[in-house]
């Protein structure tokens, strides 16, 4: 029996060597993957902190996105804006200058007018007269000087004009013009129609000058300067703001009616 009880401690024993092996490698696993859990963590935190450089780098980059835009759009505000002003003097400008020929036109009608009552009158009243009239030719002198200052001062012409061609340059009828043209159009409702009319005349590129000669009974004939040939019907269809259809053409007159709407 004494045998038998010193083999059961024998065989204890032996379990617990082979167990307290056991613990000891279980131990080793364990610190290994401790070891491994720490690298893990430090590259964890290597990249975390990566990761809030970048973001806190993209905040900077959508700041300075957002502030581009911004100047961007306030620049292009004041740039509408000063589109806008400029079309407004423009327009401003272009009813001023009408306007001012307009008045020069009546001026001369009145001119005429008095001329032909001079010749009617006795010597006393033909001075006073005379002076009447030397006032009224210099209020046209002095609006044509405005009309010049406002549209600019023409390009001077190349070649002398013969005398027949009564001041326009001899060329073949047909769509193409240049030089002089005489432009006759009607019934205007409103100057604001006249003025439209001038701005799409003036508006196209072979135009160096132009000018309002009378506007009378709502037809207005406008006097245009071509610098070099162009397709003047198509350029005014295409231009004016309203419809018309061409009465009368010849080598340096249009006559255009205006279409009911």
């Amino acid at each position: 029996m004494i045998h038998r009880l010193g083999e059961r401690v024998a065989d204890a024993e032996t379990r617990l060597d082979e167990g307290a092996a056991l613990i000891e490698r279980q131990a080793a696993e364990l610190v290994a993957r401790k070891a491994r859990i720490d690298d893990l963590e430090r590259v964890a935190d290597r990249l975390s902190e990566r990761v809030v450089h970048r973001e806190r780098e993209l905040d900077r980059v959508r700041e300075e996105l957002d502030g581009l835009r911004r100047s961007s759009e306030q620049r292009l505000d004041q740039i509408a804006t000063l589109a806008e002003e400029l079309d407004g003097i423009r327009a401003r400008a272009r009813a001023q200058a009408t306007r001012i020929r307009l008045k020069a036109l009546r001026d001369g009608a009145e001119l005429t007018e008095r001329i032909t009552e001079l010749s009617k009158r006795p010597a006393g009243m033909r001075e006073r007269l005379l002076d009447a009239l030397e006032q009224a030719i210099a209020r046209i002198a002095d609006g044509d000087a405005a009309v010049e200052r406002g549209a600019g001062s023409a390009e001077p012409e190349s070649e002398a004009v013969p005398a027949e061609s009564n001041g326009h340059a001899r060329r073949a009828p047909g769509e193409i013009f240049e030089g002089r043209v005489e432009v006759e159009i009607g019934p205007l409702r409103d100057f604001s129609q006249l003025v439209g009319f001038e701005d799409a005349a003036e508006a196209i590129g072979a135009t160096s000058g132009i000018s309002v000669r009378r506007f009378t009974r709502g037809r207005a004939t406008l006097d245009l300067r071509l610098a070099e040939p162009v397709e003047l019907l198509r350029e005014l269809e295409s231009r004016a703001p309203f419809q018309f259809k061409v009465r009368d053409t010849r080598d340096d007159r249009l006559i255009l009616d205006v279409e009911e709407e």
